[in-house]
């Protein structure tokens, strides 16, 4: 029987009941499809910070570097000064590990409300490629006359040919394994980051010969915000860098229904993935059992899809569309007419016993 090992963060906040739900759901997964996925849980968060000031220590890093993926829940604690525990273990994560590709699908499911008249499914489903570990995130910057009338603060933007060359290559290659449009978008700021924005397009469009296949496209960041509201059948795959990645991946959240059901993945193909529901920690509905486990539950989805277990994504995948389309009454917090367990029971339900109607992903 093929095994992984996976390490597990459930981190802060509503961050371990999502991922409790997220690890039963996928145990039932594997159960059905004839594979094993080891569980390594770790504490790091905001708790363990507060009684020993540790963040992520490298011993750890070096472990979890030989796991086959990462499974988190969570970081943020407002006991903690906003940066400690994000700089100090999801940027740790990110960078140390060189987990270069953010991965963000953007997909209606039936049944699930959008803020966008007369679109559906049919016209929400596409993908933003985020490069994950350069831009502004790096932190290179400082104060100079800090706390005076002269202060000034500087923050410089780094940007790589390497880091921007396999960033592209890797949108290429993931619109070409899609299969839909065939149609990679560039987004960016030729027109105001001259240096760093015209180093971005020129490897665009010079890796993008190698893909005679793929159509090409470029627009500016606030073109492609316009785009994904009015337009968002029009997308296939966005490649974009970190800063701006982080901004329309949270448009594209709302636009497939939520904070609730937004996924994504920190990837180093190949070699290792990170995966997390992206709505964060949600401190005020900790210990309530209202969250919406279904965003964890979808990493756990995009987990199985990196280790190459496609079966059971399309297993665990038809699960999640037929609760949110003949239960839950919303994916809000709260709202949803089941307590966070009762959707992974849902889901777990339907993995183990599948719909006999056809629920296509």
């Amino acid at each position: 029987m093929k095994s992984y090992e996976i390490a597990v963060i459930p981190g802060d906040g509503t961050g371990p009941e999502v991922i409790r739900e997220g690890v039963k759901v996928l145990e039932a997964v594997a159960g059905k499809e004839g594979f094993k996925l080891n569980f390594h849980f770790y504490d790091f968060g905001a708790e363990r910070y507060l009684k020993t000031g540790e963040t992520l220590p490298d011993s750890a890093l070096a472990e979890m570097e030989k796991m086959d993926a990462i499974y988190l829940g969570a970081i943020g604690d407002p006991r903690v000064k906003p940066g400690v525990l994000e700089k100090g273990i999801l940027l740790k994560l990110r960078f140390s590990l060189d987990l270069y590709i953010n991965l963000r699908p953007v997909k209606l499911y039936p049944g699930v409300w959008t803020p966008l008249r007369d679109k559906g499914p049919e016209d929400i489903d596409f993908v933003v490629v985020r490069e994950n570990t350069e831009s502004l995130y790096v932190g290179i910057g400082g104060f100079f006359k800090k706390g005076t009338v002269d202060e000034v603060a500087i923050q410089e933007m780094l940007v790589t040919r390497k880091g921007v060359e396999r960033c592209v290559r890797y949108a290429y290659e993931f619109a070409r394994k899609r299969n839909r449009k065939k149609k990679v978008t560039l987004c960016g700021k030729t027109n105001v980051l001259t240096y760093a924005w015209d180093l971005w397009e020129r490897v665009f469009y010079e890796v993008g010969e190698e893909y005679p296949d793929i159509e090409k496209d470029y627009a500016h960041v606030d073109a492609i915000c316009m785009w994904m509201v009015k337009n968002p059948e029009y997308f296939d795959v966005i490649v974009t860098d970190n800063m701006f990645g982080d901004i329309i991946t949270d448009l594209g959240a709302i636009l497939q229904g939520g904070m609730g059901i937004a996924a994504g993945g920190n990837i180093h193909p190949g070699k290792l993935g990170m995966f997390e529901p992206i709505g964060g920690s949600a401190p005020k509905y900790t210990g309530k059992g209202v969250i919406n486990p279904l965003a964890a539950i979808c990493a756990g989805m995009m987990m199985l899809e990196f280790l190459g277990e496609e079966k059971g994504a399309e297993r665990l995948e038809k699960a999640v569309i037929k609760v949110v389309r003949d239960h839950l009454k919303s994916l809000s917090a709260g709202k949803m007419g089941y307590s966070t367990e009762e959707v992974g029971d849902l889901v777990k339900g339907y993995v183990e016993n599948p719909p006999e109607e056809e629920v296509g992903v």
